[in-house]
């Protein structure tokens, strides 16, 4: 009884962070799981299901739609989004005292925009008529483009904004690396008479492993959870989402309609954890990957 009352100012102090914890992480996973199994409408009382709202969700044209999409974008955004900021990282590298801290703002600009705000300016460069984008083309003289109404460059568009708003981010961890890399290293690669690419391949991308890794693992968990950026460029709501032909149809958009707009939480949640049960086997699988690479 004494050891319990010597440690109770020590529980107290971490009881607010517990309760918060317990009440907006563990609840609404519980919760979730919960009604993932029951047809709930948050109106009317639950009602059990079982596994119907997962058949329901992995048997729609929608879900499908969605992981295709999923799919392509990460293949495309992950390793295109890594290798750009490694460029960068390299680029702002090379300078040193003002310049490199300028390259560094700027580059980094695009990180701090709200979602709303870069999805906008990227809403105006893509406009058919008086966009950026086309105006550019226009002068090497190509037809006008509309970028986010066609399906043939709609993804492609949201790939270009979600790179040019996360390359900044991966910039500095990767910038951070190579700080990190000793100078000796890259004198004796010159002393062998190894090239600046030479270098870069034999020297930087071996010693920034452990980071690329961070990078990637990071990248392509916030991948999987791709939501803001596609949802304002297409302009959608609870009940219109994905764009044209659902060329711009995510999981977490599908899993937020079924929830906001036809009001079926149950289908919802089943959805969250299917989504869940990706990023875990993913995740998994990349960690499973670099165990194997790091063995004798």
């Amino acid at each position: 009884m004494t050891m319990n009352l010597r440690h109770l100012p020590h529980y107290l102090m971490v009881l607010p962070f517990v309760a918060l914890f317990a009440a907006f992480f563990l609840y609404p996973i519980v919760s979730g799981f919960y009604y993932s199994f029951h047809d709930w409408n948050a109106v009317t009382e639950p009602h059990f299901v079982g596994l119907a709202n997962y058949e329901r969700i992995v048997g729609s044209r929608d879900f499908s739609r969605a992981m295709w999409n999923l799919v392509t974008y990460v293949v495309i955004t992950v390793p295109l989004g890594i290798a750009v900021a490694f460029g960068l990282a390299l680029l702002v590298d090379s300078f040193s005292g003002f310049w490199s801290n300028l390259f560094r703002s700027v580059f980094f600009l695009p990180v701090v925009l709200p979602a709303f705000l870069a999805a906008t300016i990227w809403r105006w460069m893509y406009a058919p008529n008086f966009g950026l984008v086309n105006m550019v083309l226009g002068w090497f003289g190509y037809p006008s483009v509309n970028f986010l109404n066609d399906t043939d460059t709609m993804l492609f568009s949201l790939i270009a904004v979600d790179i040019w708003v996360s390359a900044g981010f991966n910039m500095v961890i990767l910038l951070a690396g190579l700080k990190n890399i000793p100078v000796d290293l890259y004198e004796a690669a010159r002393l062998d008479g190894a090239s600046r690419l030479q270098q870069v391949r034999h020297v930087t991308i071996p010693m920034l492993a452990p980071v690329l890794f961070f990078v990637m693992t990071y990248g392509l968990i916030s991948a999987l959870q791709v939501f803001d950026v596609p949802w304002l460029l297409t302009g959608s709501s609870f009940t219109n989402y994905g764009g044209r032909q659902n060329a711009l149809l995510f999981p977490v958009m599908d899993m937020m309609g079924r929830a906001f707009g036809s009001v079926r939480f149950g289908q919802a949640s089943a959805y969250g954890f299917i989504l869940t049960a990706l990023i875990i086997v993913v995740t998994a699988g990349m960690f499973g990957l670099r165990a194997m690479r790091s063995k004798p």
